[in-house]
């Protein structure tokens, strides 16, 4: 039998251009280079094209079930990079398409020379890579796929706590697979326990629902495997975990752990430092469009209604009614840009999000001095000393969409050093010096 497909197979390589074409086409072969005429005349007992046509058909079957395909993890995972990538890239299009339209009637910048910031910026915690807003998600998932070469288990756990909006979701499903675990670790000879049906209603729907809950029990060496099920003709796919060893199930146990401590991964705001020479602009802001909710026509629409309206209620309004107003509008910054003025009139700038409390504030000022661990303060615009035991947000302090802060030490503190002989600390560290700059 096997002889008939060679011989069907060579007299194929001879084929005419017309029909044989058509063939190589079928049977998914590489064309071969047609031969002459004269060739084509030695083959005196070429079969018919309907028999070239069944006999490729049968080769391509047999060599098929010879040489079946294997797909390893790495094809699944390159499967499901490309898969991501291109939703992702389709969805970002959309949305630069919709930015594009909407530019016009974004808060409007005069020349992004002048900006203050040139805008909003993330950090990867995985690789480190600065990101636009718009590229954070796509690369933080490019990422995380990756890292199943490295380590499959904290990739999966990653990709379950970050590919999955839906918390609560997550949350059922993170306690549907620990049980699967410790059923196992309680009974580990009996083999129901290590086999979970997929057709299954509760994994269907609240297990395999999950990105990335599968990718996790593979991880713990589940495989899948195709089994007969009782009063069915068809078999079914399950996923079946070998019997393990003491030290293999307390390794489960430990991956287990891991997956209910998992958290997303986000990419965390660049705070983006820098120091200013002392300038009359300090308190001169120019903010790019990232910082803004709404845009420059809703701005001008409240402003104007504002205006028209602050006569009339100035006698009226409660203080509950001012608080309320305010909080409305402090929600329509995402970020602030703070700047701190130094003892020797040097500037400190930094990106915060709107929603940051006093205590993230005083950390970033204290990491970029030298002489961080001393006590100090700082004051607000009208006077007002922050506290940084405050759990209070910057917007709650009248500090978005951007503010002049001063920068004091702890007065006390600094008469003690004095009186011991002590010199005035050093401000900032010597990388921001470094990269100093002048405020235009």
């Amino acid at each position: 039998m096997k002889k008939f497909f060679d011989d069907i197979k060579k007299d194929i390589k001879f084929k005419s251009a017309g029909p044989g074409k058509k063939l190589t086409e079928e049977t998914g072969s590489k064309p071969d280079v047609v031969q002459s005429s004269s060739s084509a005349k030695n083959n005196r007992h070429a079969p018919t094209e309907g028999a070239q046509r069944a006999g490729a058909a049968a080769l391509a079957r047999i060599e098929q079930r010879q040489k079946p395909k294997v797909h390893t993890s790495q094809d699944a995972i390159r499967h499901q990079v490309k898969k991501e990538l291109e939703a992702e890239a389709a969805a970002l299009a959309e949305k630069d398409k919709a930015a594009a339209a909407a530019e016009g009637s974004r808060v409007p910048v005069k020349d992004p020379s002048c900006l203050s910031v040139s805008g909003v910026y993330f950090t990867c915690p995985l690789t480190g890579a600065t990101l636009t807003k718009s590229e954070r998600e796509v690369h933080i998932k490019e990422a995380i796929l990756m890292r199943f070469e490295e380590d499959p288990v904290e990739a999966s756990v990653m990709m379950i706590h970050t590919f999955n909006k839906d918390r609560e979701k997550v949350k059922v499903a993170v306690d549907i697979i620990s049980k699967y675990v410790d059923n196992i670790c309680k009974n580990p000879t009996e083999e129901k326990y290590r086999k979970i049906k997929l057709s299954n209603k509760v994994f269907q729907d609240k297990v395999r629902s999950v990105e990335g809950s599968r990718e996790f029990l593979q991880a713990l060496e589940f495989i899948s495997v195709m089994l007969p099920v009782e009063g069915q003709e068809e078999e079914e796919e399950f996923l079946v975990l070998p019997e393990q060893s003491p030290e293999a199930l307390e390794l489960m146990k430990e991956r287990r752990d891991r997956l209910q401590r998992g958290e997303p991964v986000r990419a965390q705001l660049d705070r983006q430092p820098q120091a200013f020479r002392p300038s009359p602009n300090a308190q001169r802001f120019e903010l790019p469009p990232e910082f803004y909710n709404l845009t420059a026509d809703e701005l001008k629409k409240e402003q104007q209604q504002r205006s028209e309206l602050v006569e009339k209620n100035a006698m009226l309004r409660t203080k509950a009614m001012r608080e309320k107003e305010e909080q409305r509008e402090r929600r329509k910054y995402n970020y602030t840009l703070l700047r701190i003025r130094l003892p020797d009139g040097n500037l400190l700038q930094g990106t915060f999000y709107a929603w940051d409390r006093l205590p993230v504030l005083f950390e970033f000022v204290r990491e970029s001095l030298v002489d961080g661990w001393q006590p100090f303060e700082l004051i607000a615009p009208g006077s007002q000393k922050l506290q940084e035991s405050d759990e209070v947000a910057l917007a709650e302090c009248n500090l978005v969409p951007a503010a002049l802060l001063t920068f004091a030490w702890d007065a006390a503190v600094q008469a003690d050093i004095a009186a011991a002989g002590g010199k005035s600390p050093t401000l900032l560290k010597p990388e921001l010096l470094e990269t100093i700059r002048t405020l235009s």
